[in-house]
């Protein structure tokens, strides 16, 4: 949307771009963005809450002497005492992209004395479940590559027609929404990344045992086994041929 915008394939040009750090991004996503800046002919923003990592590994006291605390709002997946399981809230992506990407706009507003701002998102059409009006009256939301009707693989052919890098995906190393694939992903092109993810996933369980606000035990993969036990191989990594790729066209799926 940015390098679309950047060519006048998207109008009118963009003021600033604004990208939300939570600090625990894998490196692909910093170097790449080290890159578009470079491509763009208006500003990129780095803006920040904090550090995620820090924030939901730091143990707090409670006032009233009761015992001590932390915050939730990593969505990990929970083994509860009971042989239930269930999930935490999430707040990661409200606390530390929404809030910080609002504040950011509603700040240039006021210092190029608009009352309102328009705000583009770069959802492609297969994410269109993601749209959501804006919450602030201020600000509109717009979703360029949807109104274009553009899906992801058709972001991906406008680039690689242009002789331009293939983007990484923008998500938190230990985001428990990661599919078998994207741990996998990790794994084997981002070890660094995915080592950070294990070790996260280790001393979340750690600061929930010394704490008192939760009594399950939280995971970041949602077979509530340790990320560095969980084995991410493929049928076909194991053996299993693939039968049917001559045939199938692959709509099942659709």
């Amino acid at each position: 949307m940015a390098l679309m915008a950047a060519a006048g394939e998207i109008t009118p040009m963009p003021s600033y771009a604004i990208f939300a750090d939570t600090h625990a991004e894998p490196e692909s996503v910093y170097r790449w963005l080290d890159w578009l800046e470079k491509q763009l002919p208006y500003p990129v923003l780095r803006v920040s809450k904090g550090n995620l990592t820090e924030m939901a590994l730091r143990i707090r006291e409670k006032k009233d002497g009761t015992g001590r605390w932390a915050k939730s709002v990593i969505p990990a997946y929970v083994k509860n005492p009971n042989g239930t399981r269930g999930i935490i809230q999430r707040q990661c992506t409200y606390d530390y992209k929404v809030v910080p990407l609002t504040r950011t706009a509603l700040k240039l507003m006021k210092q190029h004395a608009k009352k309102s701002v328009v705000q583009w998102i770069g959802i492609s059409l297969d994410e269109a479940h993601r749209m959501k009006p804006s919450r602030d009256k201020r600000i509109e939301n717009r979703w360029p590559l949807i109104d274009a009707r553009m899906k992801r693989y058709q972001c991906l052919q406008w680039m690689e027609k242009r002789g331009m890098p293939k983007p990484p995906r923008s998500a938190c190393v230990y985001c428990p929404y990661h599919s078998d694939a994207e741990w996998r992903r990790l794994k084997t092109e981002e070890p660094d990344a995915f080592a950070a993810a294990v070790k996260f996933d280790e001393d979340y369980r750690r600061v929930k045992q010394e704490t008192n606000n939760m009594h399950g035990v939280p995971y970041l993969h949602n077979s509530l086994i340790p990320l560095r036990e969980v084995d991410f191989s493929t049928d076909t990594d194991n053996g299993q041929q693939i039968l049917f790729g001559n045939e199938c066209e692959g709509m099942c799926g659709v």
